[in-house]
């Protein structure tokens, strides 16, 4: 994401991208998978959202909705590689906000590539990929569940970018997206993914082998065009049915009902997180 997380300077210094890769399943059937489990109904939101690296004050959060541009905003709740503090993300700010009319959400930043060139706290490898994928996945579910964001509820799983071209690498990203995911969904939680159009996002898009990718995608394009289908850099009936985000414009300063933050605007048409 933008802030992220280490921080929008340094992700834009350090972080350097090629690109090359390949489609993930679509929408709601994707989700659903495992035809055993009787899942809640997913809980649709269309509309504008925003993004920022710590959770703003519950006052910030009234000012905001009482303006009225934004109906979503995401939330950091965990990894290893979260780069903010969030003193106000508890359950009951998830409580106050979802009363006053916020859908949300929840963005982890788990293990980040091995080829990457930043430096992050928690890294993958090819031999700790699938291992660190579960665990992940199952502290993320955790941490949703303790916030109050229920079973039925996506996670979105913040890949940053990297060289696609190296195949060890990004079979090794592959392999972690594909842990995380299908620990998710057994915990009945739904796999979303959040990841750049000319990298990390492409990799999940354009992969030939679909098994256990998450089927919502989150995908970085600055090209400030507020959309999930004008400018969707792949094919068509690729992640319909309210599976898509647009994290179009970053690093915008706005100051709404008398609170000013720097956020990143998104165009959403995907699920949000169930709560109460």
């Amino acid at each position: 994401m933008a802030e992220h997380r280490q921080s929008k300077k340094r992700r834009y210094i350090a972080w350097t991208v090629a690109g090359a890769a390949v489609v993930a399943g679509g929408g709601i059937a994707a989700q659903q998978s495992m035809a055993a489990t009787t899942w809640p109904a997913q809980k649709t939101y269309t509309g504008r959202a925003f993004d920022t690296c710590t959770a703003p004050s519950p006052s910030a959060m009234k000012a905001w909705k009482t303006d009225g541009y934004y109906g979503a905003a995401a939330v950091y709740i965990g990894g290893a590689n979260r780069g903010c503090a969030q003193p106000n993300l508890t359950a009951s700010w998830v409580k106050s906000v979802n009363s006053a009319g916020w859908k949300l959400i929840p963005l982890y930043v788990g293990a980040q590539p091995p080829c990457q060139t930043s430096a992050n706290p928690e890294k993958l490898t090819a031999a700790t990929a699938a291992s660190l994928g579960a665990k992940d996945a199952a502290d993320a579910v955790a941490k949703a569940s303790a916030l109050g964001m229920k079973a039925g509820s996506p996670v979105y799983l913040d890949m940053e970018p990297y060289d696609i071209t190296n195949k060890a690498c990004n079979d090794a990203v592959l392999t972690y997206v594909r842990a995380f995911t299908k620990t998710l969904r057994g915990k009945v939680y739904r796999g979303g993914y959040y990841g750049f159009s000319s990298s990390s996002a492409k990799a999940i898009a354009t992969a030939t082998n679909k098994t256990d990718l998450p089927g919502n995608l989150w995908y970085a394009l600055w090209d400030k065009q507020q959309t999930t289908t004008a400018d969707w850099p792949w094919g068509a009936t690729q992640f319909t049915g309210h599976s898509r985000g647009h994290q179009y414009l970053v690093n915008s300063k706005e100051t709404r009902g008398g609170y000013t933050l720097t956020v990143d605007r998104d165009a959403w048409d995907a699920p949000v997180a169930i709560v109460g």
